[in-house]
């Protein structure tokens, strides 16, 4: 699937970490209503987020009767709240702290008539600040921000075409608000044995996301620490040999720290050809972990 270099834009963390770190809490409020409504799905499913033609958005959540959704407008810089009998309610996207954002956003969805009680505090991040208290994260770069989702347009579009090539069961692409990531995984089929605790994920969760066996890959901004763009790839469980397994393209390695392969985002925007260049690697670290685990891929691919 060929691809314009020019529509993959520079996305150099340090730039703009301090909006990122902003809006991943911005999402995960946004996320949690949908957390708290939506009815439930394998492998929490019903949570994440989806990309839009300007953003992100929950996509229709249901409420007493109606339906309503809230999405991101990263081109504008608004949030909106529609509802399935014409109500709406917007807010600019500006720097201001979470605390004001979730006060404000809050009070948009009592105006419409939705009441929702969440958990106000963040999930997947070490040493979590409440959102009612948090005036520590309050930075918003529009024009960074606006990189940022024009990058996830095209990765989704690669995403997409993936995992379109598999029969088994597969997940949608999500862009999951606790992690703050787009994500595609496929399902062998087999069951999984129970994972290891993770202290910033309860065991609950983590072991309906990985019940079955799955190899799965994507794309984090910069955040957890990692520090830059990138694309992953994992298995789980991870068969042996997969950390040895020849990955392409050449920029792609293993990383032991964290168990997964890695591909800097931008040794796939600076080729001719970063579509396929992700496609590559997307494949090529599948049939690592297929092969290794025995998948029956005649059966799972199209």
């Amino acid at each position: 699937m060929p691809s314009d270099r020019s529509s993959w834009p520079p996305l150099v963390y340090t730039d703009w970490q301090d909006s990122c770190a902003t809006l991943h809490m911005w999402t995960q409020i946004v996320g949690k209503v949908r957390l708290a409504l939506a009815p439930p799905v394998n492998h929490w499913w019903h949570v994440p987020l989806y990309l839009t033609c300007r953003g992100l958005t929950t996509s229709p959540m249901p409420y007493r009767g109606r339906t309503f959704q809230i999405d991101f407008d990263f081109i504008d810089h608004a949030l909106r709240i529609d509802t399935s009998d014409g109500g709406r309610e917007s807010l600019a996207l500006v720097p201001c702290a979470v605390a004001d954002f979730y006060k404000e956003f809050m009070g948009r969805l009592r105006a419409l008539a939705i009441e929702v009680r969440l958990w106000p505090v963040p999930v997947e991040i070490p040493d979590p600040i409440p959102f009612n208290e948090d005036r520590v994260h309050a930075a918003y770069d529009p024009v960074q921000v606006n990189r940022f989702w024009q990058a996830l347009v095209q990765i989704d579009q690669v995403f997409t075409a993936f995992r379109s090539r598999f029969l088994g069961k597969v997940s949608p692409v999500h862009f999951f608000w606790g992690s703050f990531d787009l994500a595609v995984t496929r399902f062998s089929g087999r069951l999984a044995p129970p994972p290891p605790s993770n202290p910033n994920i309860p065991d609950a969760i983590n072991r309906e996301a990985y019940s079955h066996e799955v190899s799965s890959c994507g794309f984090w901004p910069g955040n957890g620490g990692f520090g830059q763009a990138a694309f992953y790839s994992y298995a789980y469980p991870q068969p042996a040999g997969f950390g040895e397994a020849q990955i392409r393209p050449s920029g792609a390695y293993y990383s032991k720290e964290i168990g997964e392969f890695i591909l800097p985002y931008d040794a796939v925007r600076q080729t001719a050809e970063p579509s396929e260049t992700l496609l590559e690697f997307l494949q090529s670290t599948y049939a690592a972990a297929a092969d290794l685990a025995k998948w029956d891929r005649a059966v799972l691919e199209r």
